[in-house]
């Protein structure tokens, strides 16, 4: 992403948005403060919890700018959820996730992250925030199949799956499990699933965990990188339909939840639902909480 349409993000992000001079004052705080501080800093997220961020790391510094980085799916995920019920993170690089579900909402978490170094972090987040006991941090990839994978490690909200005939960058080798295999019978509430292009292979070992009645949304990386292990996005997007999930799209600050006739595959994250129903009064009555200066 270029720093001009980085900025234009930031400036027109929902939480931003009417106060382009506090965007650019969190810019330049932050830049300066990362500069002297040398080490990662403890930063306010949301409703009393925070993030460990580091220069370099571009989806946690997206927090610090703009109160929730990926604004609807991660407001998505605070009002879906309810105190005891399960989420799942499939690719949870640092946590920023798990730390919303768990630390905001007081939701168990399962997360998922081959990444030592992502994982690493991502245990430092819990333990800042006293999260430990109600989060499960797997050092596991999550596939179609039990095993283990080649994953990169030096790209950090890029880091995927290494396909064959990939040129080597630098990886590790870790333990593969079936998402099914991994919860053992636990029904989330919901599931979030970013790992860059390797969501089919994730999709057809979780076929017991997608059918559950529980399951009230499933937030899926559709951006066009499956290309690289010869997946078809189209074809997954057909899967879910058949799973009983159908795609909607979520506005936090109304809590509309719509249910869309057609999906741009190929675009971002995409968000299937069960019971469009019922799941709108779950979240029309979920309390509201400060995120960046903002109640939501």
């Amino acid at each position: 992403m270029s720093a001009l349409h980085s900025l234009n993000f930031i400036v027109r992000h929902p939480l931003n948005r009417g106060e382009p001079l506090r965007a650019l004052w969190r810019i330049a705080a932050w830049q300066v403060a990362a500069r002297l501080g040398g080490c990662p800093l403890a930063v306010p997220f949301v409703d009393g919890t925070r993030l460990l961020v580091a220069r370099g790391m571009s989806g946690a510094t997206g927090n610090v700018y703009c109160g929730l980085h990926e604004f609807e799916d991660m407001a998505f995920v605070l009002h879906a959820l309810r105190p005891g019920e399960l989420f799942v993170d499939v690719g949870a690089n640092v946590g920023a996730y798990t730390v919303l579900a768990a630390g905001a909402v007081g939701a168990q978490v399962v997360a998922f992250e081959p990444s030592p170094r992502a994982h690493a972090a991502l245990l430092d987040n819990l333990r800042l925030n006293n999260l430990c006991a109600m989060v499960e941090a797997r050092l596991e990839g999550v596939g179609a199949e039990h095993g283990s994978l080649a994953f990169t490690s030096d790209f950090d909200t890029g880091n995927h799956v290494v396909a064959e005939g990939e040129a080597r960058a630098a990886s590790v080798r870790v333990p593969m499990v079936t998402l099914d295999e991994a919860l053992a019978g636990r029904e989330p509430c919901v599931i979030k699933i970013d790992v860059e292009g390797y969501e089919t292979a994730i999709v057809a070992g979780a076929g017991r965990t997608l059918r559950s009645a529980r399951l009230q949304g499933v937030l899926l990386e559709l951006n066009g990188s499956s290309s690289r292990y010869g997946f078809d996005e189209t074809a997954l997007h057909q899967q879910m339909l058949a799973l009983g999930l159908e795609p909607a799209r979520y506005e936090p600050l109304t809590r509309e939840l719509e249910l869309c006739r057609g999906v741009a595959v190929g675009r971002g994250n995409v968000l299937y639902v069960r019971d469009a129903a019922a799941l709108r009064q779950r979240l029309r009555a979920a309390p509201r909480r400060p995120v960046h200066g903002t109640e939501i």
